[in-house]
């Protein structure tokens, strides 16, 4: 018996092959005697079925499980909804690289089954906070489960800024940027800049900069706790753009301060009892996939 009544299913389903993984998924379930419920957002891409549509605070109080069917961005999204709530979640891949969502779809039916028997491993992983203060008024706030980044937006030039970290004055720099990203982050945005990789457990959080104007500029890792604080310099000619997981931003303004801060809501993700991350990496980076010794 499972010990997963209630399952939400969430995708981006603009792709067939999207569309045939969740067929697939829904017809197992229904086998599985087990409750299946519709994100709302996904089920305008898919309707061919007559499951419930809830939206996903409702999926939130209803189930136990969530099971995302996309790319690591899919399931990025859904993170930022169900961190802090009493839900787990579990990806399957329909993406590129799928560091999250680590269920290849020919094994849908053995590994997801394995996860209802209760063969699985969980794991926490943090989130980032950030906010935007323009005096003392908070303009917006958000959570990123991989990274917050200060670009230059549309425009290809150079920003300036400041760094604070608990307060403690770090440096002022002219650069594209600066990636603030989690553990989780490390293997995403980060690593093209020249990030190191995170083991996904540390309670770290690490600082790139991006195509800084100096060649002594390198990343920075400091704890999980810290509090950072970027200050945007008032000699910018323009408005740096804050954004959270690639996927939501906020412009700000010259002498706005931007926070970043572990969020206190941990997502609960978890994984196939098989599930190693030093063999996603060789997999999904290209290292050398054997040993040299007996």
């Amino acid at each position: 018996m499972s010990q997963f009544s209630c399952v939400g299913l969430i995708g981006r389903l603009d792709s067939d092959n999207a569309a045939y993984s969740l067929r697939r998924l829904i017809s197992f379930l229904a086998k599985q005697n087990i409750e299946v419920m519709l994100d709302e957002e996904t089920a305008e891409f898919y309707t061919e079925n007559e499951l419930e549509i809830l939206s996903r605070e409702t999926l939130a109080k209803r189930c136990d499980l969530i099971i995302v069917v996309g790319g690591d961005g899919s399931l990025l999204s859904a993170a930022r909804a169900f961190a802090g709530k009493p839900v787990k979640l579990l990806g399957i891949n329909r993406g590129r690289l799928g560091f999250l969502t680590d269920i290849s779809p020919d094994e849908i039916e053995y590994k997801v089954g394995e996860v209802l028997a209760g063969k699985y491993v969980s794991e926490s992983r943090f989130l980032l906070h950030s906010q935007l203060y323009r005096g003392e008024e908070l303009i917006s706030e958000a959570v990123a489960l991989n990274d917050v980044v200060m670009h230059p937006g549309q425009f290809i030039r150079m920003i300036e800024f400041e760094l604070y970290i608990n307060d403690e004055f770090v440096y002022r720099q002219r650069s594209d940027g600066l990636i603030i990203s989690s553990p989780t982050g490390a293997t995403a945005y980060a690593l093209s800049c020249g990030g190191p990789i995170m083991h996904p457990s540390l309670d770290a959080i690490v600082l790139v900069p991006m195509n800084p104007h100096t060649l002594s500029s390198r990343p920075i890792v400091v704890h999980g706790s810290s509090r950072i604080r970027l200050l945007v310099s008032k000699d910018n000619h323009l408005s740096p753009h804050i954004t959270n997981d690639g996927q939501t931003h906020v412009v700000t303004k010259p002498g706005d301060e931007v926070v970043v801060t572990k969020s206190p809501d941990l997502l609960e993700l978890i994984h196939p009892t098989d599930h190693n991350f030093y063999e996603t990496c060789r997999s999904k980076l290209g290292w050398a996939s054997h040993t040299g010794g007996c």
